[in-house]
Parts: structure tokens; sequence; C-alpha cells
């Protein structure tokens, strides 16, 4: 059937452990559907991957989480509460590129948010510590790299403790060690209990860090469930390529 979802598990019921829970989302720009029905599900300790092409509707997808893009249809609910300023006061996130001033230095950065969220300076020193930030807080955000501002982005997003963490392309502009590095980061923050939903376009990252994923083409669900289903033959990246192709074959 055109458009069918392709599943390996029937859609969760929500529970006391569910972070998110979004179900039949809708997204439309006059007759652009940038989402077409999206349904999932993380649940606490868990990492989820986003996948999918560019223009497949993931940045779209995190920005309605967090109330910045309003759904046409569907709804979103954060730890069973809808969207707004109660639940989100339990999210933090990173999409895009970090918004960060360059004359500042990482600490000074750190005490702006620590203001905008209300939370205590004292918890500064332990977000940097864990990106492995904590011996360059004093130099300025206009001489880092890349890695090092996505680095700074992630510090702020786990600023006020976080239970639910979202990430887009969270190991962008990392040298291989980096890579690692955040790779044992987002484990030991769901280790601890933190949901963590990422969007990557790393299949090789994805498959190492995630519990689960999804498949998003041209706003619809094409998979959900363990990376196994996806790849039964062990190759991830030809079964998401298939997978990628053949819904863009039903949809032509």
């Amino acid at each position: 059937m055109p458009g069918a979802q392709q599943t390996d598990t029937a859609p969760s019921t929500p529970t006391e452990r569910t972070a998110l829970t979004i179900r039949g989302l809708h997204k439309h720009y006059g007759s652009h559907r940038a989402l077409d029905g999206v349904d999932l599900s993380v649940e606490t300790g868990e990492v989820y991957g986003l996948l999918g092409p560019n223009g497949a509707g993931k940045t779209t997808l995190m920005k309605a989480m967090l109330g910045l893009q309003r759904p046409s249809s569907g709804t979103i609910e954060i730890f069973g509460r809808p969207v707004g300023r109660e639940s989100l006061a339990q999210v933090g996130a990173l999409i895009e590129v970090p918004g960060l001033w360059p004359t500042l230095t990482a600490a000074e950065t750190m005490k702006v948010h620590a203001r905008l969220r209300g939370v205590p300076e004292e918890w500064i020193a332990p977000a940097l510590q864990t990106v492995k930030m904590d011996g360059v807080g004093g130099r300025r955000v206009g001489a880092y790299s890349l890695g090092m501002r996505w680095r700074l982005g992630i510090a702020v997003a786990l600023l006020a403790r976080p239970r639910l963490l979202l990430l887009d392309e969270p190991t962008n502009g990392l040298d291989p060690v980096g890579i690692k590095e955040m790779r044992g980061i987002i484990r030991a923050l769901a280790d601890e209990g933190v949901a963590v939903l990422l969007a990557s376009h790393q299949l090789a990252e994805v498959a190492q860090v995630c519990d689960r994923v999804q498949v998003l083409v041209e706003g619809r669900t094409r998979y959900e469930g363990a990376l196994a289903g996806l790849a039964p033959d062990g190759d991830l990246e030809q079964g998401f390529f298939r997978l990628v192709e053949s819904a863009d074959a039903r949809i032509r």
C-alpha cells in the first residue's frame, strides 16, 4: 500500500518510563507535507536514533518537540504532558548550529545560560566536565573549532540537568577521538536514566550508540525498531539505501 509504514514493532503504549510520545504528527506548508503522520516514543535510559536523507523532516520534527514549530495536527507529550513551559523545563536540546557568542568565553557563555534557565552556577562545571571542556573554559568561543563549539552547545543543553536530551548531529565537526568520546558521553547519560533522541547522517555512529532507530523519508516513518531489523544482512548502509529507494519508488 503506498505510503504504508514499515515497522518491526507495534507502537508502544505510554508508561511512566516514557519520556517522549508522538502520535499522528503532521506538519503541512500548503501542499507540502513536511511531516505526514509520524509516530514515535522514547523511553528513559534509551538512545533513539532519527535517520533520513536531507529534507526528510528530522529537524522539523525536533523543532515541533520544542514548540518551535506548530504541528498541523497530532500530539506530542513529554513525560505525559503536552509541550509547554513545564514539560520543556525537563528538556535539553542542540538543534542545527549552536548559537554562541564569539566574544564570550565558555565559562561566561554558561553563566549567561544559567541565568536564563534559572539554575545555580554550581551546575556549570559538571556540564563542562561531561563534554570534556572543563580545561578550556577561559578561552573565547571565537577561537574554537567547529567541534569545540558543538561540545559547548551540548554542555549548554545539559546545563539544566534535563531528563530528555534532543541532539541534531552531535558528532558534527569532531575528529575520530572526539566522536568516540561523544559516543561515550551519550551512552553514559542514557545509563544515568536520561532519554536521548539524536538525529544523524552517520550510520556507523548510530549503529554503535542507539538502541532503536526511526527512518524518515518525505516526512513519513519508513522504519522503526532495532538496527538489526533495518539491516538483517549486517550491512547497515545498504539496508538504509534500500529502504529509502523503495520509499521513493512508492512515493512516485
